[in-house]
């Protein structure tokens, strides 16, 4: 049985964490979050210690090293995108490995000085990137492998994640703290991308908004038109009216990609994939810092080449403009 930490408790991701640490048969020891809303933690590890500040849950971990010999193996980070850096070093001087959601780091330029951290430490880095642990991902990564070597494949991606006007208060509203819509709602996506398809060749934005983003990614092995939005108003009707709220489709050469269900679990299976050494480290998510890097720096070339339908959707006031 592993000691966990985590850190950023009370966010939406942090059950997917507390279920995967249970599932794996281990134990969370102590928890922190400036939030105090973190009665979730009953339903996995009640007996968990919890701290509002990081200070004391800083000191709380070094007390139980020296005074009653019990030392984490792993800090589970889930705090704002921001903040990811700064947590992982923290774990890594306090003797643990890391486990960070996505986006590792904001900057690429990060992703090297933290290498040189696990490599003064002797500790690693582990990103969750879950999509490529999807069954029907993997099916897809296969069959282009497979495919003949001068085979490119054209692809669309739409994500739409609806979000109201609280969005824009809280840090994901702010580019500098969650870098923007790419970054907050997309990096999986190109992580997943950049697995399955190789190295970027070009980089063009179309749109980049409030609210939404959309470009073109062109990869060794497909080309790629990709719209991403938290504004409803772009959702399809027919999608609206099931009473969703969230829209998500990946198109291969015109054929429909199903990978709508199977993500219960997919953070168990990532966690259990770290337990046994066979996780994604720094290394694997550097591509896609560099995309949502690229698309947040670049200038938008509007509506020229070949772009994704949906970025020609009209574009909604910013909330606090109304």
């Amino acid at each position: 049985m592993k000691n966990f930490a985590l850190i950023g408790a009370a966010g939406y991701i942090a059950p997917r964490h507390m279920k995967a640490i249970k599932e794996t048969n281990n134990n969370l020891i102590v928890a922190l979050d400036k939030f105090d809303c973190v009665g979730v933690i009953d339903s996995y590890f009640p007996d968990a210690d919890f701290f509002v500040e990081f200070e004391r849950f800083d000191r709380h971990i070094e007390k139980l090293k020296y005074e009653k010999n019990i030392h984490l193996h792993y800090i589970s980070i889930c705090t704002p995108n921001y903040l990811h850096d700064a947590h992982i070093r923290m774990a890594l001087r306090r003797g643990s490995d890391a486990i960070c959601e996505k986006p590792l780091v904001l900057n690429p330029w990060n992703i090297e000085k933290l290498a040189n951290i696990e490599k003064d430490t002797g500790k690693k880095i582990w990103n969750i990137l879950q999509l490529r642990v999807h069954p029907s991902i993997i099916e897809l990564k296969e069959k282009v492998q497979n495919s003949p070597k001068d085979k490119v494949y054209d692809v669309d991606l739409t994500y739409l994640t609806s979000r109201g006007h609280w969005y824009f208060t809280s840090w994901k509203g702010d580019i500098s703290k969650s870098g923007g819509i790419a970054t907050n709602i997309g990096v999986h996506f190109y992580d997943m991308l950049s697995w399955i398809f190789g190295n970027v060749k070009e980089n063009i934005v179309h749109v980049h908004t409030h609210d939404r983003a959309s470009g073109y990614l062109e990869f060794e092995k497909a080309r790629v038109r990709w719209f991403l939005s938290i504004n409803y108003d772009v959702i399809p009707d027919e999608i609206k009216s099931n009473g969703q709220r969230t829209y998500r489709s990946i198109k291969i050469e015109g054929e429909e990609l199903e990978f709508s269900g199977g993500f219960t679990d997919l953070h168990t299976i990532s966690y259990q994939g770290i337990l046994n050494s066979q996780g994604f480290g720094i290394d694997e998510t550097k591509q896609a810092i560099e995309i949502v890097h690229d698309i947040r720096h670049k200038e938008p070339i509007g509506l020229k080449g070949d772009y994704h339908p949906f970025a020609m959707k009209p574009t909604s006031s910013h909330p606090f403009e109304i």
